[in-house]
């Protein structure tokens, strides 16, 4: 029995410094190890407790890291437990075995953006062109595939999000905001799809997944069972679908309580055989849906 747990990395397994939420007294607070150095600088941590969930899950289960990383950010991490044989980088775009890029898949990607959405160039464009400096940081593009923007929060106007939202919106992209960085994503590239291939290629008979931002909804969608923290886009938007559980944890522990989360339904599953996947039976055999703020929206993932 093949069980897929594909999950979203920053700010749903692990945490910055600024995301951890350790709102409890300093005497309690639970030891973190760090997983990711940037710059010779500690960058991303998970709970000590969340280490050893996850070191455990990864001998009996196909661990899929799902990101909206590049190749190069995911290759920081240093999660714990045994190398994933599967990563899904740029949000679906990027698909590494063992590793490596798997240049088919890429291929596969490349082709389906070229034919639905407008090209890249456009759409950097016109970030550069409506954007303040005022409040703009960084502007970046992503393995050729997607662009964000970096920005101060506070001095972002409250509706040029939704503005670029309804403009992108027509050119076949997506527009989310996830901190401090805007991201604008093609439709049509999802991390989904990628898990979808994966659960081809590994025979897998039970997917469970996580994620807290609207770029994860089709992700939770895919799956038979999910898990989104009690932070995030999702939670703002009070996003949900039947087989999605909204936890009431933020911050890193909502890291460690997915991970607990998995290991049990890891555990029934495979001493049972069954699971409670039959809502969204229909949603997985009809790779045409991907969520929007309230639900799914027919919106065609790479097949």
């Amino acid at each position: 029995m093949t069980v897929l747990i594909a999950s979203d990395l920053d700010r749903t397994l692990i945490y910055s410094s600024a995301a951890l939420g350790l709102t409890m007294p300093d005497a309690v607070a639970p030891r973190l190890l760090c997983v990711e150095v940037h710059e010779h600088k500690p960058l991303s941590y998970m709970t000590e407790r969340a280490a050893a969930l996850l070191s455990r899950l990864t001998e009996d289960t196909v661990f899929v890291p799902t990101t909206t990383r590049t190749r190069k950010q995911y290759q920081r991490i240093s999660l714990p437990g045994a190398q994933p044989r599967f990563a899904i980088c740029a949000n679906g775009g990027h698909l590494l075995v063992d590793g490596a890029t798997d240049h088919d898949w890429r291929d596969q990607v490349t082709a389906r953006l070229a034919d639905e959405c407008a090209p890249i160039e456009e759409i950097r464009a016109h970030l550069s062109a409506t954007a303040d400096p005022g409040w703009l940081r960084k502007e970046r593009v992503a393995e050729d595939l997607f662009a964000y923007l970096v920005v101060e929060r506070h001095l972002l106007p409250e509706d040029w999000v939704g503005e670029l939202s309804v403009w992108a919106e027509a050119r076949g992209w997506t527009v989310s905001l996830q901190g401090r960085k805007i991201y604008a994503v093609p439709k049509p590239l999802t991390k989904s799809a990628a898990v979808r291939e994966v659960a081809r290629r590994t025979g897998a008979e039970y997917i469970v997944t996580a994620g807290d931002s609207l770029l994860d909804a089709d992700l939770l969608l895919a799956g038979d069972r999910g898990w989104r923290p009690g932070h995030g886009e999702l939670a703002e938007a009070g996003w949900n679908a039947p087989h999605v559980e909204a936890l009431p944890q933020q911050g890193v522990a909502a890291g460690e309580e997915i991970l607990r989360r998995f290991r049990n339904a890891n555990r029934d599953f495979r001493r049972t055989g069954k699971h409670d996947a039959a809502p969204v039976q229909a949603l997985r055999a009809a790779p045409g849906r991907q969520a929007g703020p309230h639900g799914a929206s027919p919106i065609a993932p790479l097949a």
